[in-house]
Parts: structure tokens; C-alpha cells; sequence
């Protein structure tokens, strides 16, 4: 994933969206201590629902008072992004609504942001902040922000890498579709796409109500794609087998991963799946119309199936043991949207052992949740920001909460 990795470095500064659009704090906040699993498994398993609500309804009340006095939940010197996710999981909770005082003021101090292009954002990372902030103005569902809505969406379009004449920094072109940015978004202003930025547009767009057959899903498919580790089905040089995903790849068809490369017996150089890449990707593919049948989706339930972990941003730990809980926040954000498009709320792992998905990561985040109702995550990446870990917290809580209302435990 790049988390939002936002050490402004081309290279290193990407993947957790908001974690890169926001400032970062130089307070260090210390775990909290994770209660039992064996306890906060068999509570969440009593009453899943009841257990993930009272944890969102903590949440959401932390939330509520780290609102700044503008409206907004980022300073002056950071971005709009982090206001944007965290108005998402405002309304859609069930318990808020753009019509709430605090909620409306929230929107209008992200709508300050918004741009004669449509952009919403504020110097930097035209996408991540327009993507999170169209996700926010869609799940809001309110007539009145239509125009808001669809200028962003047309500015969001209009910064994915396809044969239209824009250029990046460097002079990069895309002519056709074998080039390898073909389909991909990256920071803005075409910067060089990467699948963090990526799924964050196709959630966006999807959000919005674009159609699976829209030309913008097909093109942003065909990037998606070219990230997984499946050589079967990816045309690029460096893919491996494993079915995970990296993080982006270069205009040579090179990948690029946080988990880094490795060098196999025969001398190949492979980059590593990891993560909170792989279930972005499972999610785009699903998001774009992809079938459960479909090799791509098979391959890339075949490496979770074989890298299953709440306890860590799996295949992270494969680099540097200390990288594991990187992005782990963002890691459950994605997890469970992915699962959530799925559909699938037992997935069996290569042990053959069960997992209810939706349990499991009640339990993990009970665990994890401080008493004043939030989460902090390891300092990269800005997760040791609590009000951004809990935002991710609060969307993974949201799409647990949805799956079980349509396949409640048995």
C-alpha cells in the first residue's frame, strides 16, 4: 500500500491516503493495551453488531469533540482529506446526517477547498484529497451538494493516466493502453500512478455511481491488473505468482512495493505482495465488474487465504520484522471493504481453518480501542495520529456492521 505514507519523496510518499494528506503530529501516543483475544472474540462472537456498535458510537463521540472550531478536523497545514474521512464516517453511521449542525459545517469548510477545476484540495495530492473527499460528498446522499459532487468528479477523471494529451513532470505520455500507467491515478497532475492512489478513485467514482462498464473503471482495470503478482494475467516483466499485489510499477514495467524485492535461486528479481495492497486491489477488481471466477480474484483470495493476519499488515514484516504494523489501520480499512465487495463472510485459510471475517475484526479492534474511544497505529504514515486511525477504524466498524445486516451470524 503506500499508505499514506506523506514523506514527500516521489518514491516513499504514498499509500495510506489520509496518513499522507494530513500533518504530522509530534506527539507520540502509546498503544493500548489489546485485551485477551480469547475474551474479545468470544464477546464479539456473542453479539457481533452490538459490539461493533458500541465501539463506533465511542468513535464517533471522540471524534465529534477533535472537531477544530472551523468545522474542519486538519490544521491550517495540513489537508482536506483528513476532514473528508472522517465526515464519511459521520454519515455513514446512520446516526448523523448532513443536516446535523456540526456535520453541515464539517462539508462546508471541506467545499472552502474546492477549486474552479472541481479539485478539492489544497497544494498537494489532487487525487487522494478529491477521491476521499468525493467518497465523503457521495456517502452523504444529499441533494444539495450535487454540484459539488459532480465537479469533482469530473476533475477526478480527468487526472487518470489516458491518452488525452496531458503530460507529466517529466514529460511522461501515455499513447495507448500497453503503456504501463495506462488506467492509473496518482498523486495529481500526473504524477506517476500507483494503486493506492488508484483505488481510492475507483471507490470514489463507484461511490459517485458510475457504472462498472464506464471507461474509466475499464482503463483503471487494466492498471489494477498490471500491480498483481499473477504472471498469468499481467504483461508486465516483474510479476511474480503469489496472486498479492505491490505498490505501483515504473514506465519500464518494474515494480515497486513497501515490502521491497528479493532475488529468486535463478536470479529474478521479484517485488513482494503485501497486504493492504492486495485487498485495494481484490476491492478495485470486484469495484470494476471483476467475477469471483475470475482468475485475477482467485489468485488474489488464494494469497489471503495464505497471508491471513489481523494482527499486522501482512507480508510487511517480510523486509524489516519491525514494518509489520505499518499501515495497520489503513490495512483494516481496505481489509474490509474488500471483504465486505466480496461477499463472503467465512474465508477458509490454507490451514483449512474458518474465519468469519467480520468477528474477528470486531474482536481485533475491541481489543485495540483506548478508552476514550480511539485507535493509534504505529507513527508512520501518520498513524500515530489518533483521529486518522480512528476514521479507518470507524470506516473498516462501518462495512463490518453492513455485511452483518445482510449475513447475519448464524
Amino acid at each position: 500500500m503506500r499508505s499514506m505514507n506523506m514523506q514527500v519523496s516521489p518514491r516513499r510518499a504514498v499509500a495510506v491516503a489520509v496518513a499522507t494528506a494530513i500533518g504530522f503530529s509530534p506527539v507520540v501516543f502509546v498503544h493500548a493495551a489489546e485485551a485477551p483475544v480469547s475474551a474479545t472474540t468470544a464477546l464479539a462472537a456473542a453479539n457481533p453488531a452490538a459490539q461493533a456498535q458500541a465501539q463506533l458510537d465511542k468513535a464517533l463521540t471522540f471524534l465529534k469533540a477533535h472537531q477544530k472550531p472551523d468545522g474542519g478536523w486538519q490544521t491550517d497545514k495540513n489537508f482536506p482529506a483528513f476532514t473528508a474521512i472522517v465526515l464519511q464516517g459521520f454519515v455513514q453511521s446512520g446516526k448523523y446526517s448532513s443536516k446535523d449542525d456540526f456535520v453541515k459545517k464539517g462539508f462546508e469548510k471541506l467545499f472552502s477547498y474546492q477549486l474552479d477545476s472541481g479539485g478539492i484540495y489544497q497544494d498537494a495530492l489532487a487525487n487522494y484529497n478529491t477521491a476521499i473527499a468525493v467518497s465523503a460528498i457521495a456517502s452523504a446522499n444529499d441533494p444539495a451538494y450535487k454540484d459539488h459532487l459532480d465537479h469533482a468528479v469530473a476533475f477526478l477523471k480527468k487526472l487518470q493516466w489516458v491518452p488525452n494529451g496531458e503530460k507529466g513532470p517529466k514529460g511522461e505520455q501515455v499513447a495507448d493502453d500497453k503503456q504501463p500507467w495506462y488506467g492509473g491515478f496518482g498523486y495529481g497532475n500526473h504524477a506517476r500512478p500507483d494503486l493506492s492512489n488508484t483505488h481510492f478513485a475507483i471507490e470514489a467514482l463507484k461511490e459517485a455511481g458510475l457504472k462498472e462498464d464506464d471507461p474509466a473503471f475499464q482503463a483503471a482495470l487494466k492498471f489494477v491488473s498490471r500491480t498483481q503478482n499473477n504472471s498469468e494475467t499481467n504483461d508486465l516483466k516483474f510479476a511474480g505468482d503469489d496472486g498479492g499485489f505491490v505498490y505501483s510499477v515504473g514506465t519500464s514495467g518494474e515494480g515497486d512495493s513497501e515490502a521491497e524485492n528479493y532475488t529468486t535461486p535463478d536470479g529474478k528479481k521479484l517485488w513482494r505482495s503485501y497486504g493492504s495492497m492486495t485487498y485495494a486491489g481484490l476491492k478495485s477488481m470486484i469495484y470494476a465488474g471483476v467475477k469471483r471466477d475470475d482468475p485475477r480474484v482467485k489468485a488474489a483470495i488464494d494469497w489471503i487465504t495464505k497471508n491471513w493476519s489481523l494482527d499486522e499488515n501482512p507480508g510487511m514484516r517480510l523486509y524489516k520484522p519491525e514494518q509489520a504494523r505499518h499501515g495497520l489501520y489503513y490495512y483494516y480499512n481496505v481489509f474490509a471493504k474488500a471483504l465486505n465487495a466480496y461477499d463472503q463472510p467465512v474465508v477458509t485459510d490454507s490451514k483449512g481453518d474458518k474465519h468469519d471475517w467480520r468477528q474477528e475484526l470486531i474482536a481485533k479492534l475491541g481489543a485495540q480501542q483506548r478508552p476514550d474511544g480511539s485507535w493509534v497505529g504505529d507513527k508512520r504514515w501518520m498513524e500515530s495520529d489518533p483521529v486518522l486511525s480512528t476514521a479507518y477504524a470507524v470506516l473498516a466498524l462501518e462495512e463490518a456492521l453492513k455485511d452483518l445486516k445482510e449475513h447475519p451470524v448464524k
